[in-house]
């Protein structure tokens, strides 16, 4: 079965746009670092190879390599956003007749619930490094393409934002609040700073236009 990531855009869109519970709000904010990611990576492109930039070069491909596996790891983000929604609503509809069954239910919904907090807390995470490769591809890339270093800048912090959403709309259902509490703990660490950082990159590309 093809995954949705190999979909065209529009494929993508329309579903998002659907009445279909899946891809949501979670698969988004994983594509946005996605972008991104791709975004560094293309200043990165840009650069290596161009005289004018020689003394950066190893350093760009440097940072090439770290984009390139981040991109690779929100997109396999997208799925699996996907695949714990789906998880979860299937919990949901488990029998719930006998008391037994009601027991087996809620256990069940509180398991996939801590894996759906993980999911959007690790999309977060990749999303404030892919936040900081932008930074040096502002700083070092060529400035031919630095605004698209200031794209992915914005693209970056609006998935991390995003992705907090999620994390904090499933921590709110967990009876675990020990857990909880660690996960919201482990996401403030994630957004400590991010807007600050984001202004800054923005307005370093800003100035070099």
């Amino acid at each position: 079965m093809t995954e949705i990531k190999d979909k065209s855009v529009e494929f993508f869109l329309d579903e998002l746009a659907s009445k279909a519970p899946t891809p949501g709000g979670g698969s988004a904010a994983a594509l946005m670092g996605a972008q991104a990611a791709a975004l560094v990576s293309m200043v990165c492109n840009l650069t290596i190879g161009k005289p004018k930039y020689i003394e950066v070069e190893e350093q760009m491909k440097g940072l090439l390599m770290r984009s390139e596996a981040l991109r690779s790891e929100l997109l396999a983000m997208i799925k699996a956003d996907v695949d714990v929604f789906n998880k979860l609503m299937a919990s949901y509809g488990l029998a719930k007749a006998t008391e037994a069954e009601k027991l087996a239910r809620s256990a069940q919904i509180q398991t996939v619930l801590k894996e759906a907090t993980l999911v959007p807390l690790a999309c977060a995470k990749a999303c404030s490094e892919v936040l900081e490769l932008s930074r040096e591809a502002a700083e070092k890339g060529s400035v031919n393409v630095v605004s698209d270093a200031g794209v992915a800048v914005m693209s970056a912090y609006a998935g991390l934002k995003s992705a907090a959403l999620n994390v904090y709309i499933n921590t709110g259902s967990l009876k675990d609040r020990a857990f909880a509490e660690e996960q919201l703990a482990a996401l403030e660490l994630v957004l400590k700073g991010a807007e600050v950082n984001a202004d800054e990159i923005y307005q370093l590309v800003k100035e070099k236009l």
